[in-house]
C-alpha cells in the first residue's frame, strides 16, 4: 500500500503488456488451467540430455517454489519440489494484487476477504480512508498461506512435479561441468518415524525458493541481506465485531508499532491477522506488538489468541542470485518490498520467471541449461521490477523517519489523485502515466506536508530541551 506518490514525480512511468492481466470471473479449476508454450532459445553450446529429461530440485515449496514447480513439469522437466512444512503458516499479512488472481489462476474460493476499504492510521491515531478509487471490481485479496501455499503446491503435484514432505540439510557442487548437484535432504514421507529418513537426490539445476534463511542461498555463497522480523497473532474475535473487518484492512504507523515498518490488522476468513515488523529494534518486536494489539484495542476487544507466528523478511536483494546451474526466487533472493513488506505476488512470479527460463533454456527439458540461461530470468526480473524496489526504498526513507514524517505520509494518503495511483500500481503492478497538472500538485502538496512534518519536528524537539 505504501507505493505511494513519490512514483509519480520519480519518473517511472513504465507498464508492461504481461502484467495486464484478466481478472477471473470465476473461480479456476484444473480444466481451465492453460499453459503458454514458451519460446526455446537454447544454447547451441548445452549438450542433450540423453535417455530422460532435465532434472530440476525446487527447494521451498511456497507461493515461489509452487510456482516454479507448476510452470517447470508443464514444460517437460522432471521436477522434484522439497518442503518441509506442509502447513506453512508464516506470519505474513496475506494480501494479493488483483492481478495475481488472474496471472496464477487463483480460486476465488480461497480467497477469505476481498478488501474494498483501508484505513491508514496516523502516530496521533488520525485515520484517513483509502478506497474511493476502486472500480466495483477491484479489491485486494486477502488469503490464508497455509491454504494459497498448499493449492499451489497441489497445482504442482498436478502437473507432473514430485512433492517431497523433506528438509533440505545441504548439496554437493557438481565435479565437472555437467556433473550433477547432489542433494541431501530429511525424508518425512517415508513411515520412519519422527526423525524421518536421510537421502540424497542427484539433479541438473536448483530453484532455491526455501525463504530468507535459504540453506540453498548459503550453498551458493549468495551473501547476506537485512532482513526484518515479522510477528503477527491470529486473533479469533466475535461474528459481531468481524462485521467491522467484513471488507476492511488496517494500517497503523508510529514509533510505538515500529520505528521503520507498520503495524497491520488483516481480516481472514474467521479471524483477523494483527502485526508487525522491524528492522532496526528487532529486540523490541513483542513491544511494538503490544502497542499495536493497544491501537486496536476496542475493535479486538474479546478476542482470543489463536496463533502466534515470527519470521524473518528479506530487506533487499541478495548480491548473488545466480550461480552455475542455481537461482534464488523470493524470499530467497531477497524480492520483498521495502515500505510496503509485500512479497507474496513477486515470489510466484520470480518462482514462475526462473522456470520460464529454465524450460526455454533446456528446449522443454531436452537439454542441459548452463548459467546464462537462469540469467535471462536475472536480466528480465531486474528490469522489470528494480525501479519498484528502488522507490519504495526511498518512501520508506523519507515518510518512515520519523513521527512527524508518518503524520505526513497519512495526510498525504488522503488525496484521492494519490489513492488511485496507489491501487493502480498495487492491484496490476504497473505504473500509469499520470496527469501532468494533478502531477505537480501533488509534488507541491508532497513538500509541503514534509515542510509541516519538519517544522512539528523542531517544535518537538524544543519541548523536550
Amino acid at each position: 500500500m505504501a507505493s505511494i506518490a513519490l512514483k509519480t514525480f520519480v519518473g517511472l512511468r513504465r507498464s508492461t503488456p504481461e502484467n495486464n492481466a484478466i481478472v477471473l470471473s470465476k473461480p479456476a479449476t484444473a480444466t481451465t488451467l492453460s499453459y503458454r508454450r514458451l519460446r526455446v532459445n537454447a544454447s547451441k553450446s548445452s549438450p542433450r540430455v540423453t535417455g530422460r529429461n532435465l532434472r530440476v530440485a525446487v527447494v521451498g515449496g511456497g507461493p515461489a517454489g509452487g510456482a516454479a514447480g507448476e510452470t517447470l513439469a508443464k514444460g517437460g522437466i522432471e521436477t522434484f519440489l522439497i518442503e518441509r512444512k506442509m502447513d506453512n503458516c508464516k506470519p505474513c499479512g496475506g494480501a494479493i494484487p488483483l492481478c495475481m488472481v488472474g496471472e496464477f489462476d487463483i480460486p476465488l474460493d480461497i480467497i477469505d476477504r476481498r478488501v474494498t476499504k483501508m484505513k491508514m492510521i496516523s502516530p496521533s491515531n488520525v485515520a484517513v480512508d483509502i478506497g474511493q478509487t476502486l472500480k466495483p471490481h477491484e479489491y485486494i485479496g486477502m488469503v490464508r498461506r497455509e491454504v494459497l501455499d498448499a493449492y499451489l503446491r497441489d497445482r504442482a503435484a498436478t502437473a507432473g512435479a514430485t512433492v517431497i514432505n523433506g528438509l533440505f540439510l545441504k548439496m554437493d557442487l557438481p565435479e565437472s561441468k555437467n556433473a550433477p548437484y547432489v542433494l541431501h535432504y530429511t525424508d518425512y514421507n517415508a513411515k520412519t518415524g519422527s526423525a524421518g529418513e536421510k537421502k540424497t537426490l542427484e539433479v541438473d539445476a536448483i530453484v532455491g525458493a526455501d525463504g530468507a534463511n535459504s540453506r540453498v542461498a548459503k550453498g551458493i555463497n549468495a551473501g547476506d541481506y537485512d532482513y526484518a522480523i515479522a510477528f503477527q497473532e491470529r486473533i479469533k474475535i466475535s461474528d459481531e465485531k468481524m462485521k467491522y473487518y467484513e471488507n476492511l484492512a488496517e494500517m497503523y504507523v508510529g514509533e510505538d508499532v515500529s520505528p521503520d515498518f507498520y503495524g497491520w490488522v488483516f481480516p481472514k476468513c474467521d479471524h483477523v491477522a494483527v502485526g508487525t515488523g522491524t528492522v532496526t529494534h528487532k529486540g523490541d518486536i513483542k513491544k511494538f506488538q503490544l502497542a499495536t494489539r493497544l491501537r486496536a484495542r476496542d475493535k479486538i476487544e474479546g478476542g482470543k489468541i489463536i496463533r502466534v507466528e515470527a519470521h524473518p523478511i528479506p530487506e533487499h536483494p541478495r548480491p548473488k542470485r545466480v550461480l552455475d546451474r542455481v537461482a534464488l526466487v523470493g524470499d530467497a533472493a531477497g524480492y520483498v518490498t521495502k515500505c510496503s513488506g509485500e512479497g507474496i505476488y513477486f515470489a510466484a512470479k520470480s518462482g514462475r520467471m526462473c522456470a520460464e527460463a529454465i524450460v526455454e533454456g533446456s528446449e522443454n527439458g531436452k537439454r542441459m541449461v548452463e548459467e546464462s540461461d537462469l540469467r535471462v530470468y536475472l536480466e528480465k526480473w531486474d528490469k522489470t521490477y528494480w525501479p519498484t524496489y528502488k522507490v519504495l526504498d526511498i518512501l520508506q526513507k523519507v515518510f518512515y523517519r520519523s513521527n512527524p514524517a508518518k503524520e505526513a505520509f497519512v495526510e498525504m494518503c488522503a488525496d484521492e489523485y494519490v489513492q488511485k495511483m496507489t491501487f493502480d500500481s498495487y492491484l496490476y503492478k504497473r505504473v500509469v502515466p499520470g496527469n501532468p497538472l494533478e502531477d505537480l500538485k501533488l509534488a507541491v502538496n508532497t513538500i509541503g506536508s514534509l515542510v509541516r512534518a519538519n517544522a512539528l519536528r523542531k517544535e518537538m524537539e524544543k519541548l523536550s530541551v
